[in-house]
């Protein structure tokens, strides 16, 4: 199958027949985020298939807006803005010369404003919000009509004007659509499209004192980018008629066509912004870039590679059904990209020494290790041997069982790129009783080599030299919520976080070198996992501090077995 015939499906089905028909030139589609948080995994699928279609029909002159729907400056902040660019950047997309703010619209949805009013389509409703709430019915009940519904339009004009001079105090008055108050469709019934706040604007400052409701701005907002398909998730499929209602009645320069699809959820996550901003608030997390969090910042900041995320959205696909996607879909794509792309270095976490008695104190050697024990491709490095040596704790043990085939009395293990070391003794600590140290002798002429004929070898460990190593903080994170539903657990979202999301090992020792890497530096600590220089903490050759990005294999497979 061809990489454009992999992607098709209803919605780029529905553009090509509109370019063939000749009812659109240029497909036009937008990202319309609200910057009132930050961005999550499941806003990756809308930002990969809207920039997506953009480019595959690039030849075309397609394009794609990233236009922030910013009319409630009550949740709305520059943070949010500056972070939503940063991220749709990192994940791969460019918008170009097209970023927009609805903002920057707010004359233009005033006039659309003044001319429903004008035509009779919409009317100053002075109800208060309890009242207006008490009379929109139910699903079985049709609405009551506002006794302002048919005040006249001279009245409603003249209130609205108030109400932009900042006249009206908040909740006072809204203006409302003239629809249809008996209407099936909950959002037909005379919606309310303006309300007055009295409250400074990220980009307006304190020029407005109305601002526009997102079922009227949002239709206006496409039309006047010329926006041919605009893309939805389909929790606004009922807000569609609005959609059309606002194209139909109002002076628009273009008429797109909303399409809805489904969005992307996954288990053991949530994606409310509310209950995101919870976390942050409440202190359970480290901000909104945390690697624990579901955000696009918290995956670049976990090491998550971008082209794994744009690969896992192309594999869920686009479709009409609301379902749940396993998390471990998402966390092999990312093992199947680092595995090809992650350089091999070696850490010792918990770290156990190892002194090569047969080797002099002050002998060191350099041996080769290979970068990708894969194939080889990435070539290799020299890494310092000496007598003594770190190794990890559980890589001993005094009592073996027989499948255990690392380093023990009587056994034999090869130090990965080095030599063969047979165990002589081990010393532990009088009061603990922990083993301390243990006593190998390597066996000469072994490195890249066969064990000598008797020597039976079935292990390979890590190690790292004690004279040269650099210590490190690790962060071991994991899943921040152990239910696979947190949204559906009995006592909230906030009872079934996971107490080991996050470990802190200090005191780890990686080789010489590593401790110098950059910020974001991805590698994968052999037969740890893949890990990643935190973003925040970590500063090169002051204060080492890698997080792990996930495990080699999918530890969560076994629990829920």
């Amino acid at each position: 199958m061809s990489e454009e015939n992999s992607k098709r499906d209803f919605i780029r089905d529905i553009i090509a027949e509109d370019l063939a028909s000749g009812k659109h030139e240029t497909p036009v589609t937008r990202f319309p985020p609200e910057p009132n948080g930050y961005l999550h995994i499941g806003h990756a699928k809308a930002i990969c298939l809207s920039f997506g279609i953009a480019q595959e029909n690039s030849t075309a002159g397609a394009r794609c807006h990233l236009r922030f729907d910013d009319t409630n400056p009550v949740k709305e902040e520059q943070e949010y803005v500056d972070s939503i660019q940063e991220d749709i950047k990192w994940l791969g997309w460019d918008w170009g010369e097209n970023l927009y703010f609805a903002s920057d619209y707010f004359e233009y949805f005033y006039d659309c404003a003044v001319h429903l009013i004008k035509n009779g389509k919409a009317f100053v409703d002075e109800q208060s919000s309890e009242e207006i709430r008490a009379a929109h019915g139910s699903v079985n009940k049709p609405g009551k009509e506002s006794p302002y519904r048919d005040r006249p339009i001279e009245e409603s004009l003249d209130l609205f004007v108030r109400m932009r001079a900042g006249e009206v105090k908040d909740g006072e008055a809204v203006l409302r659509a003239k629809v249809d108050m008996a209407s099936p469709n909950m959002h037909l019934r005379d919606p309310i499209i303006y309300r007055v706040l009295h409250e400074t604007h990220h980009n307006t400052g304190d020029q407005w004192s109305i601002y526009p409701m997102y079922d009227f701005a949002h239709p206006l907002e496409d039309a006047k980018e010329r926006i041919t398909h605009s893309l939805c998730t389909l929790e606004f499929e009922v807000h569609r008629p609005i959609y059309d209602w606002v194209i139909e009645h109002c002076p628009v320069p273009s008429k797109p066509r909303q399409i809805e699809f489904s969005r992307l959820s996954l288990n053991y996550t949530i994606v409310s912004k509310r209950k995101l901003l919870q976390l942050v608030e409440g202190g359970k997390v480290d901000g909104w870039d945390d690697p624990r969090m579901p955000t696009l910042s918290g995956a670049r900041r976990r090491g998550f590679p971008p082209e794994a995320i744009r690969a896992f959205c192309e594999d869920v696909g686009i479709t009409k059904f609301n379902g749940v996607t396993e998390m471990a879909r998402l966390e092999n794509e990312v093992r199947r990209v680092l595995n090809t792309t992650a350089p091999r270095r070696m850490a010792v976490l918990d770290p156990l020494k190892l002194v090569l008695v047969n080797m002099a104190e002050d002998h060191f050697e350099e041996v080769e290790v290979q970068n990708n024990p894969e194939d080889g491709s990435a070539g290799t490095r020299k890494l310092p041997l000496g007598r003594e040596l770190w190794i990890e704790r559980d890589d001993f043990m005094v009592e073996a069982p027989k499948k255990y085939f690392r380093l023990a009395p009587g056994r034999v293990v090869r130090l990965r790129g080095g030599y063969i070391v047979r165990y002589v003794d081990h010393v532990s600590d009088q009061e603990s009783g922990e083993v301390s140290e243990v006593h190998c002798e390597f066996l000469p002429d072994t490195i890249g080599k066969p064990p000598p004929e008797g020597v039976k070898c079935k292990a390979a460990i890590h190690w790292v030299s004690a004279a040269h190593a650099e210590d490190a903080e690790i962060r071991l994170y994991d899943r921040l919520f152990d239910h696979e539903s947190p949204d559906a657990a009995e006592g909230g979202f906030l009872s079934v976080l996971n107490p080991d999301s996050l470990r802190i090992v200090e005191g780890a020792k990686i080789e010489p070198g590593l401790g110098e890497e950059s910020k974001g530096y991805l590698c994968q600590f052999e037969r740890l996992g893949y890990f990643c220089a935190d973003s925040r903490y970590h500063d090169p050759g002051t204060k080492v501090v890698f997080n792990r990005t996930i495990g080699l294999r999918d530890s969560w497979a076994k629990k829920r077995g």
